[in-house]
Formats: structure tokens, C-alpha cells, sequence
């Protein structure tokens, strides 16, 4: 029995999307209660950015070895680790008594965070076909955008009526569960089926050297386009929405904690429908450049407008930013479309993970420059701190726009990697 024709492979699929959905969750949903933080724990907004900052640098940076490690010993061990070291460090964030707790839980965090998404798509590679994977990519996406929607209303009317204490070490249960479902589906069951081999023994090579492979991929003017697409796109939405974007709301507006999280649960419905209908739009014209560049240029224009308009445009108008951003980083499951056509089934991970580390370095960056600026302009409450903190963003997006750019269509190659 072949994997990507087995009826196993949609278990592998839902238990995976579960997994992913519950972590992604527990990526934002800190930003809930960054105000709470400052007074529950007497610490500044520097601090504040610092610790979604630690959680997306320990991401980012793991990115590339988790990538290089799971082409080279399989994704599934990692993946399970990785939903286990997220479980395990939300509950220590949910039971932290100082800050050190806390940066050190939201490190752990980042830490399993990190395993997920390269291995997840991994994973996708090995179980599905090429032209099943596209679509099913665009799923995945989805399904994160709905974890990040959980995170915004129903998570921040559970933390008003119970405090913000339960609602994580509720949710670090769930993962740790899902780390143990994960072992099960992953590792356990499939001892017991006989799969035949997809690649026959004459077809496999030997693997090329970590640093000879890293030189060769850093050197591609294509890697180069997909960690720029992603550090556009995600990393200033989901650094903003994971720190300042609640806050924002509160502050400038003058929105109540669940009303601002309404506002951002806008954008993620923008999400949602951006991973499927951006990869429905690129199949119909045969193209990921094309529509990705104007997604590149809309979400520019976005974060452009907050400048123009002194840090606090019309809400109906902030609205439909927000829907748009939100749509721009669910369009980002074409960065890795890209990176399915574009490169060997063995080299996949350790692109992924470079352009995936694109994406969280910038989420890295914003909260903690956004931070800093807010701190020196003592503005964290009135709009011109936040004024000057969106240039952030849009020096980002326009990073994120040439990538775009710079991404060279390969279409005739799509059909050869569908045959092999």
C-alpha cells in the first residue's frame, strides 16, 4: 500500500490541522492581555514586545535547522516535540509569577512552535500528491487562521469572565493531548501497515553535504523571493496582532478589550478566505507571481495608509485594512507552492524553513521596535506613538512586495514534479 493513495492519509491530515489550529492559537493570544501584563507584572511596553519578540526569535531561528533536520531524519518526530514543548510552555506561561517565568515559557513556546509548520508541510509532501498538496495547503492555511480566530473573541470573553490565568493552562492541555494524538497517528499506527516504497532504489542518490546544500539554496534568486514574500505578509500581521493590535484598538479608539478583538477578528476572516481563493485564483491562471505581486502591493498600500492618515483612520475604513492584511497573510500559503515547485522533494524542508524563517524574523522585529517607539513617544495611550510605529510595517510590506518581484515563474517544471 502506497501512502498517497491510502484513506490513512486523511487521519494523518485532520490530526495534523487539529494540531496546528490549537498551537497557532496560543501564537497571539498573549496580545490579549499585553495591558494586563504591565500592571499584573509592573513591566514596561520594551518588555512587552520582548516577549512576543523571544517567541518568534526562537521560531525564526530554529527555522532552518529544523528544516535541515527533518529532510534528513523525517518530520514526524519533530512534529510531535514540537506540539509537546508548545503545551508544556503554555502552562508554565499560564502559572508564571515574574517575568523571567514568562520569557522563558514563551521561549518554549516559540521553541515547539518552530518544529510545526516546516514539518507540517513535510509531512503533506510525503502523504499526498503534488496536486492534492497545493490544494491541501491552502486548507492548512485556513485551518490556522481559524486558530488565530480562536484567539480573538471567544479567547478574550473567556479570559474577561475567568481571568487570563485558565484559559492558557486550559489550552496547554489541549496540546500536550494533541502531542500525544500526534505520537499515535505519526509514529505508532503506521508500524502496523506495509508501505511500498515510492522512490525505487536506483532513483535515490546520496544526500549532498548541510553546507554545500545551505550555499547552494542561500545563493537562489527563488529562495531569496519566498523569504522575502513571507517576511512581508505574516510577519508584520502576525507581530502586530500578537503584541500592539488590541492595545491599538483600546487606546486610540478607545474599544473595550472584546470590541478591539472583534476588530481583529475581521482580519481574520480576511485570512481565511485568502488561502483558498488566492490558491483557486493562482491555479485558474496558471500563475502564483502574478496574483501574489498584488497581494504584495495591497497589503503596502494597508499599512501605508496608516501613515497617511496620523495613526487613526475612519473605523470603517480601519476595518477593511484589516480585513486585507488579514487576507494578505492567508495568501502567504503561496510562498510554499513556490517552494514545492521549485525545489527537490529533499530539499522542501530546509526551504520551507528559510522562508519561513523570513516571516517570524519580521515578527521578531515589529513588536519590539513597535514597543521601543511607543516607549520613547510615552504614547502607548494617544495615536502618535502609533503613528510612527506603523513606518515598521511598511518598510516591512515593501520588502515583502519585491520579493514578490523577484519570484520567477517556473510553470513547464510544475508538470515534470507532477510526474515524478
Amino acid at each position: 500500500m502506497e501512502k498517497q493513495n491510502s484513506k490513512y492519509r486523511w487521519v494523518v491530515f485532520v490530526s495534523i490541522l487539529l494540531t496546528y489550529l490549537l498551537i497557532v492559537s496560543q501564537r497571539t493570544a498573549p496580545g490579549l492581555i499585553s495591558d494586563q501584563l504591565m500592571k499584573d507584572f509592573n513591566i514596561t511596553a520594551s518588555t512587552i514586545g520582548l516577549l512576543t519578540s523571544i517567541q518568534f526569535f526562537a521560531y525564526a531561528g530554529l527555522q532552518i535547522p529544523i528544516g535541515i533536520l527533518s529532510d534528513r531524519f523525517g518530520p514526524n518526530f519533530f512534529l510531535v516535540i514540537g506540539a509537546l514543548l508548545t503545551g508544556i510552555g503554555t502552562l508554565i506561561y499560564s502559572l508564571a509569577t515574574n517575568e523571567l517565568v514568562l520569557l522563558f515559557a514563551r521561549l518554549l513556546v516559540g521553541t515547539g512552535d518552530s518544529a510545526i509548520w516546516v514539518n507540517l508541510v513535510l509531512i503533506l509532501s510525503q502523504w499526498f500528491k503534488v496536486r492534492e498538496f497545493v490544494g491541501l495547503l491552502g486548507i492548512a492555511g485556513m485551518a490556522g487562521s481559524f486558530g488565530f480566530l480562536l484567539a480573538t473573541v471567544p479567547f478574550s470573553a473567556w479570559i474577561t469572565r475567568s481571568g487570563w490565568r485558565p484559559p492558557f493552562f486550559t489550552s496547554g492541555i489541549m496540546v500536550v493531548l494533541c502531542g500525544v494524538l500526534l505520537y499515535y497517528v505519526l509514529v505508532k499506527k503506521p508500524k502496523t501497515f506495509e508501505w511500498n516504497d515510492t522512490i525505487p532504489k536506483k532513483q535515490k542518490k546520496p544526500r549532498e553535504k548541510t553546507l554545500i546544500l545551505l550555499r547552494r539554496i542561500f545563493s537562489t534568486r527563488q529562495a531569496w523571493a519566498t523569504f522575502f514574500c513571507h517576511f512581508g505578509t505574516v510577519g508584520t500581521y502576525v507581530g502586530f496582532i500578537g503584541s500592539w493590535a488590541v492595545p491599538y484598538g483600546m487606546h486610540v479608539y478607545g474599544l473595550s478589550r472584546s470590541d478591539a478583538s472583534q476588530l481583529i477578528m475581521v482580519g481574520l476572516f480576511g485570512a481565511i478566505i485568502g488561502a483558498p481563493l488566492t490558491s483557486w485564483i493562482s491555479s485558474r491562471l496558471d500563475s502564483i507571481k502574478r496574483p501574489y505581486v498584488i497581494v504584495h502591493c495591497i497589503v503596502f498600500l494597508c499599512w501605508a495608509s496608516f501613515l497617511f492618515m496620523n495613526g487613526k483612520p475612519p473605523v470603517l475604513m480601519l476595518t477593511i485594512i484589516f480585513f486585507l492584511i488579514g487576507y494578505g497573510n492567508g495568501a502567504s500559503a503561496l510562498t510554499f507552492a513556490i517552494v514545492r515547485k521549485s525545489f527537490d522533494i529533499k530539499e522542501v524542508g530546509v526551504v520551507s524553513g528559510f522562508a519561513n524563517m523570513g516571516g517570524f524574523l519580521s515578527a521578531v522585529l515589529l513588536p519590539s521596535i513597535f514597543g521601543k517607539v511607543l516607549d520613547h513617544f510615552h504614547a502607548s495611550a494617544s495615536s502618535v506613538g502609533y503613528q510612527y510605529g506603523f513606518i515598521i510595517p511598511v518598510i516591512f510590506a515593501s520588502l515583502g512586495l519585491v520579493g514578490g518581484l523577484i519570484i520567477v515563474e517556473k510553470r513547464q517544471e510544475v508538470l515534470q514534479s507532477q510526474v515524478n
